[in-house]
């Protein structure tokens, strides 16, 4: 008979290498019948409208140690806001093709409304607050993306 583990839980992980969203998934809810909920996002590389010369790949960009404590209080504030049972966050960095999977945010809860906010508001802030750079690298040279105001404006709406 599974045993959940009392208190929660996270991890946080800045890597190059690709993960699997199953297996990411499946380790979280495991032994843990508390979990009522699990809500999960995966963001990919994408070509983006309006890109000059189709974009080939993008290099991400951070400063080790600084941006895995930025993520680490992105969930801690999560956690500050909703009752989570564990939360997931991998970033990758370096160069990445269209189509590769670039982030993962997975949360654990025991209601679908906390998991499905929660896993929101940190995608949300990893848009905004999470020091990355970002590189499009095109067929006709490379150029650093700028901030969009269309996340500022997701992630202000989370500032009580």
């Amino acid at each position: 008979m599974p045993v959940d583990i009392p208190g929660p839980a996270s991890s946080v992980s800045v890597q190059h290498e690709p993960f699997d969203v199953g297996a990411e998934i499946a380790a979280i809810a495991a032994g843990r019948p508390a979990i009522g909920a699990v809500a999960s996002f995966v963001g990919l590389v994408r070509e983006l409208p309006g890109c000059p010369g189709g974009l080939s790949a993008m290099t991400l960009e951070h400063y080790p140690g600084m941006t895995d404590k930025a993520l680490e209080d992105i969930v801690g504030q999560a956690r500050g806001r909703w009752q989570l049972q564990d939360v997931r966050v991998i970033h990758r960095v370096g160069r990445l093709a269209p189509g590769d999977a670039i982030v993962l945010v997975v949360v654990a809860a025991a209601h679908r409304g906390e998991a499905f906010a929660a896993c929101e508001f940190i995608m949300d802030y990893l848009k905004t607050r999470a020091p990355f750079w970002k590189k499009e690298e095109t067929r006709d040279g490379g150029h650093w993306v700028d901030a969009r105001d269309a996340d500022d404006a997701a992630a202000a709406r989370w500032d009580v």
